[in-house]
This record gives structure tokens, C-alpha cells and sequence, in this order.
């Protein structure tokens, strides 16, 4: 499961060292598969170094992640991502980040740019706090760099946000039998009034200049995307602090079956689904409405340690695979 995310994604979903991917007396990694996308398949490789990574389509060297990142699409449901609602908001900016990512490599470029920006003018603030540089004027070409690739940023979030409320409120609606209302609000640190990226533009940098000063005091950037958080509320309440642990379950179950329909929407196919070990957390009522949202439509890597999460529940049957000790064997379903 692991592999075939960190091909898809150029990184696991377990850790953020690429050097615990890489065996203990090994200098790389690698992940090679083949793919089948319409009529044609494609042959992707991606290889882990100390260095960093490198990404191959085709046997062709691909320059950036962000013309690699798309090729394969896929959807992880893990326990951990139960926890979306209840999480930290970088969690929620991270969950955006990755399935916004594979929708538009543009994004992922502007994001990599905002990122590599903010951390620049965020040592540059440091500097001026601590008296080791007066150049205002650098600061200013700082900021408009991070104005302009922030926009986009938050532009491309606001409306892949509203899309993926669209999906969920009705996959919700079907698991709660029309009872709940599930809504979600993207919630920007900027006063936003348009969604517009030249709106948006002219409110960044209003907002940069108002805090300048108190932005050297404390040598950080205060506003922008990154301090950016998603709402999820349930007839009209906010979901992190009155939903039951029900309703958060359920919210983020409707949330990532949303992101198949949304995904096929975008970009014309489905994309993979990896359930890793994801049904012992769900009631017999989630597992089913699950089930059902999946079958004879996305190709699914399921992982559990008993059948019967899925036996009775499905009316095609799965290939079975055993895995023990590092040894692999399929077995024959009843």
C-alpha cells in the first residue's frame, strides 16, 4: 500500500524522512510500476537517494515533481484519517495540499514557490528583528513574491473546497438518510470578500503592509495560506467541537469518498482507492455505505486482518491476498 502511494506521491503518508524508506545499508530506494490509463500504459519509477528524489515516466527523467505528481492518482483512507476533523489544521492544509496536488500540477508548483518564498522572507524578518539587515527594499520584493504565489494558492483552494463540499454533502446526506446537512468553509487569515485571484492579490498585500512592523518584531509571517484552516460543520455546527465522534467519522468518511467523484470530475478517469486497514474503524453501517460507494467503479487495495469486514458486503468477489512474514500468497475466495 505504502508503495504504491509513495509512486503516486513521491512520499509516504506514514513519515516525512525519506531516509527511513531507504533500507539501513541500502543508498536508495526505488518503486517501479505499470500503469494502464484509456488505451495506453505508462511506466512509472521514482528513486529515493539522500540527495532527494528522482521521478521517471517512461524511462524519461521528469525535471519536476509537479510533472510527475498526476500521472497516477490515488486516494488513501487510513485510520489515522479519521481523525481529519479532530486534527491540527496543518493536517487539513496538508489533506488539501496532496488531493488538490494531483488535480493540478500548476498548484503544486505555486505551492512549492509560496513555500520556498515564505520560508526566505521569514529568515529575512529574523534578520531585521535582530538588527542584521536594513534593506526594506528586498522585503519588498519578498513580499510580492509571496503575494503572488499565495493568491493562487488560496484562489485554486477556495474553489477545489467548494467542489468537494458539493460531493460530500450529498455522500453524506445518502449516510445519515438525509438527516444531516454537512457543509464546509475554508477559513482564509486574509479578510477575503472576493474569491478573485487580483481580489485576493490587493488584500495580501494590504494585510502584509498593515503588519509589517509587527511582523520584524517577531521575525514571522502571520498571514497567508499557511495559517489557512478548514470548518466542517453539520446543520450549520461546527463538527471539531459539537459533533459526536459519530458525526466526525462520518464527515470524514463522506469527505474522502467525495474526493472519487470529484477526482473522476476533474480529471476525466477514476482514481485508485487504498483502504489501509481503515474497516475496523468503521461501524457495520459505514463499512456498507463504503462498500457501496466503491464497487464496479474505482479499483480498490484493500487491507484488513479478518474478511469479515467485507464478506457479505460486497457482491463481486475480491482477489485475496495473504501477506505473512514478508511472504505473499493469493488465496481463493469462497
Amino acid at each position: 500500500m505504502e508503495s504504491i502511494y509513495v509512486l503516486a506521491l513521491t512520499r509516504s503518508h506514514r513519515t516525512n524522512s525519506e531516509q527511513e524508506l531507504i533500507g539501513w545499508n541500502d543508498d536508495f530506494a526505488l518503486v517501479k510500476g505499470r500503469i494502464e490509463r484509456g488505451t495506453s500504459e505508462l511506466e512509472l519509477a521514482l528513486q529515493l537517494t539522500k540527495k532527494g528524489r528522482k521521478s521517471k515516466v517512461n524511462h524519461i527523467e521528469q525535471k519536476k515533481l509537479s510533472s510527475y505528481i498526476g500521472q497516477l492518482n490515488v486516494i488513501l483512507f487510513a485510520p489515522e484519517d479519521l481523525s481529519l476533523v479532530k486534527g491540527s489544521p496543518q493536517t487539513r492544509r496538508r489533506f488539501i495540499d496532496m488531493e488538490l496536488g494531483q488535480i493540478n500540477p500548476v498548484y503544486l508548483y505555486d505551492l512549492a514557490q509560496y513555500q520556498q518564498t515564505l520560508k526566505q522572507r521569514n529568515l529575512y524578518l529574523k534578520q531585521l528583528s535582530e538588527k542584521k539587515q536594513t534593506d526594506m527594499i528586498y522585503l519588498d520584493i519578498l513580499t510580492e513574491q509571496l503575494v503572488d504565489f499565495g493568491s493562487k494558492v488560496l484562489a485554486n483552494r477556495l474553489e477545489f473546497v467548494k467542489k468537494l463540499e458539493h460531493w460530500s454533502n450529498e455522500l453524506h446526506g445518502k449516510i445519515t438518510n438525509q438527516m444531516e446537512n454537512l457543509t464546509i468553509e475554508y477559513e482564509a487569515s486574509l479578510p477575503l470578500k472576493n474569491e478573485d485571484v487580483t481580489a485576493i492579490r490587493e488584500v495580501f498585500l494590504t494585510e502584509l503592509q498593515k503588519n509589517r512592523k509587527r511582523e520584524i518584531f517577531k521575525g514571522n509571517t502571520f498571514l497567508g495560506p499557511h495559517r489557512d484552516d478548514l470548518i466542517f460543520k453539520i446543520n450549520q455546527k461546527n463538527v471539531q467541537t459539537y459533533g459526536s465522534q459519530g458525526q466526525q467519522r462520518t464527515t470524514a468518511l463522506s469527505v474522502k469518498l467525495a474526493e472519487i467523484d470529484l477526482m473522476k470530475q476533474e480529471t476525466g478517469e477514476y482514481p485508485i482507492l487504498l483502504l489501509d486497514d481503515v474497516m475496523s474503524e468503521l461501524d457495520d453501517n459505514r463499512q456498507i455505505h463504503l462498500l457501496e460507494a466503491i464497487e464496479n467503479k474505482v479499483q480498490t487495495f484493500l487491507t484488513t486482518t479478518t474478511l469479515n469486514h467485507v464478506k457479505g458486503k460486497m457482491t463481486v468477489h475480491p482477489d485475496v491476498f495473504y501477506v505473512h512474514q514478508g511472504q505473499i500468497e493469493r488465496k481463493e475466495t469462497e
